[in-house]
This record gives structure tokens, C-alpha cells and sequence, in this order.
């Protein structure tokens, strides 16, 4: 996996700058809950996705990914974790927030958390063809938003990257096919 340009707001693993080295802890340790729900989807047959969303110290949503268990399209793990921080708030705005995904968020989700105002994104694996932070579409560069969100890639990625490839590899295992299909 590439390296990720340091951005403020995403620690970086040489960095001896002791706020540094604790924010490098504390996202590792959301990450890691991250990929405790991406684990639950997959026992569940879902695309292997977690996000949690937090301020202040606190879990304000989560989510896991469901497009197929929910049959709703939409039911991606950030958005559900955005959806329940909103309910929970009674509020859409999500000001001060950090979301912690475990893989680089795709369009749909790039724009709902501008639109929630969250302050951060921090993601594990990214995501070459569907990723729209860093990867391909680059959603949260748009001159043109009203909001912008400070981005931190890769924290956890191989944990993150392998538990999507142990995932797809036994589904392809499951139908005997050692390709991928279009939709993996």
C-alpha cells in the first residue's frame, strides 16, 4: 500500500511529538473497534466494514455494513454509524466529530460526512477503485464544498486490507473461482 501524505490532524509514526504519539494510540484504538464490526458483518455475509464515530472521547454512533441484510443500498457502514449519531443527537450536524471506517469511503459516504459536518476521517485501508478520499474521486478536495474534513489514511490498513481480502478470497473459494468477479 502507498504511503499517505501527512495531513494535520493524522499522526504520523516517525513523529516523536508526544500529542502525536497519543493520537496515534487513540486512533489505532477506535480503528481496532472499527474492525471488531467489520468482523460482524462478515460473519453475516456483508462486505467487511466497520465505522465509529466519536467526539470527545465517546462513541456518539456505529455501524457496520448492511446494503444486504437491511436491503437498502445505502446502508453503508458509515452512514449507519451517522445515522444513529444523529438520532442520538437530534441533530444532523455532527460538529467536532471523528469517523473511524475501516476502508476509504466511497462517494455516497465522502459526501454524507461533509454534510454532517464532521470535523475528521480517519480510514485503515484504502480503497483503489471505489475510494473517494484519496484514491480515485477525491470528493473532499472539491473547492467548491461548504465543509471540510480533515482526512487521515491508513491507520491499521493491513489489518483492515487483510480481513477484506480473507473475505472476498472465501467467497470466491465458495463458488470456485479463483478470479474475482465485478462486484469484489
Amino acid at each position: 500500500m502507498p504511503p499517505f501524505p501527512h495531513r494535520a490532524g493524522c499522526s504520523r509514526n516517525d513523529s516523536l511529538i508526544e500529542t502525536d504519539q497519543t493520537a496515534m494510540i487513540e486512533d489505532e484504538a477506535w480503528m481496532r473497534r472499527a474492525l471488531a464490526l467489520a468482523a460482524e458483518a462478515a460473519a453475516d455475509g456483508e462486505v467487511p466494514v466497520g465505522a465509529v464515530l466519536v467526539r470527545d472521547g465517546a462513541v456518539l454512533g456505529e455501524g457496520r455494513n448492511g446494503p444486504i441484510g437491511h436491503c437498502d443500498p445505502t446502508a453503508h457502514a458509515e452512514v449507519l454509524a451517522l445515522r444513529q449519531a444523529a438520532g442520538r443527537a437530534g441533530n444532523y450536524r455532527l460538529v467536532g466529530s471523528t469517523l473511524y471506517v475501516t476502508v476509504e469511503p466511497c462517494t455516497m459516504c465522502a459526501g454524507a460526512l461533509v454534510h454532517a459536518r464532521v470535523a475528521r476521517l480517519v480510514f485503515g485501508a484504502a480503497e483503489p477503485r471505489a475510494g473517494a478520499v484519496v484514491s480515485s474521486a477525491r470528493v473532499l478536495d472539491n473547492p467548491q464544498l461548504n465543509h471540510r474534513v480533515t482526512v487521515c489514511g491508513g491507520v491499521l490498513a493491513e489489518d483492515c486490507a487483510a480481513l477484506l481480502r480473507e473475505f472476498f478470497l472465501q467467497r470466491r473459494t465458495a463458488r470456485g473461482s479463483s478470479r474475482p468477479t465485478d462486484n469484489e
